[in-house]
């Protein structure tokens, strides 16, 4: 992934170190999947698996954290690896915070499962598995843009991100409509206004991932940023 350097060795510790950033997506990316999954097919054992896996991720930020650490105090490195290094470490950190929002839909599960969800409430499960599929394409897509550095790739997280802010917002009105029409739902609902509010959260935390590959290949922070701005930044 990065360029090569004169020492095989620095070389090796950063391509190490990505691939363990890129285990470490794939670790998260599974957890949102199970959860949503989970909340589907009312799972008990599915949403344990989820909160299972929330130490593992939590460990493995830990470790990538702390050789992140030995790494630029050891090579001291400049330019284009460090700004590589530094988006690793803001990387680690929205991953992380990926499984804790599919730890926050497991435990919504479990409460749902400990409630009962009204027949009524099925419907915007099946809406918030739509959500969920836009929201996991699209950290699946912005950690593909980090193996490869593609700001195409990352450019089209960005622009791709309303489409599941504005899923949240209908998810929200339907919600809203419901406890207004039944006031029995609004237990319910409140839970699945916190799992509508987690996944466009993952939303936003592939949206970071993709800013930081932009960073790391342009040298350029894009955060509140124009959209106009950041395209012709990339091209």
């Amino acid at each position: 992934m990065p360029e090569k350097h004169l020492s095989t060795q620095f070389d090796n510790e950063l391509s190490g170190i990505s691939n363990r950033v890129l285990e470490m997506g794939g670790l998260v990316e599974a957890q949102v999947v199970h959860a949503v999954n989970a909340l589907a097919e009312f799972n008990a054992d599915a949403a344990s698996q989820v909160l299972r896996q929330e130490e593992r991720v939590n460990q493995m930020e830990m470790e990538i954290d702390r050789d992140l650490s030995a790494i630029i105090a050891r090579r001291q490195p400049t330019a284009r690896d460090l700004r590589l290094l530094i988006a690793i470490s803001k990387t680690i950190a929205n991953l992380e915070r990926v499984g804790d929002e599919a730890a926050r839909i497991a435990r919504a599960v479990g409460r749902l499962m400990d409630t009962g969800l009204p027949n009524r409430l099925r419907l915007p499960v099946s809406d918030l598995r739509f959500e969920a599929d836009l929201a996991i394409a699209s950290l699946r897509k912005a950690l593909d843009a980090f193996a490869r550095l593609d700001t195409e790739q990352a450019l089209d997280v960005l622009k791709n991100d309303h489409q599941i802010d504005a899923e949240f917002d209908g998810l929200l009105r339907k919600l809203i409509t419901y406890m207004m029409e039944d006031p029995r739902t609004i237990s319910s609902s409140i839970d699945m206004v916190f799992v509508a509010k987690a996944i466009e959260r993952v939303g936003d935390h592939a949206k970071n991932l993709a800013e930081a590959v932009i960073y790391v290949v342009k040298g350029l922070d894009v955060r509140h940023t124009s959209m106009q701005d950041v395209e012709d930044a990339v091209r």
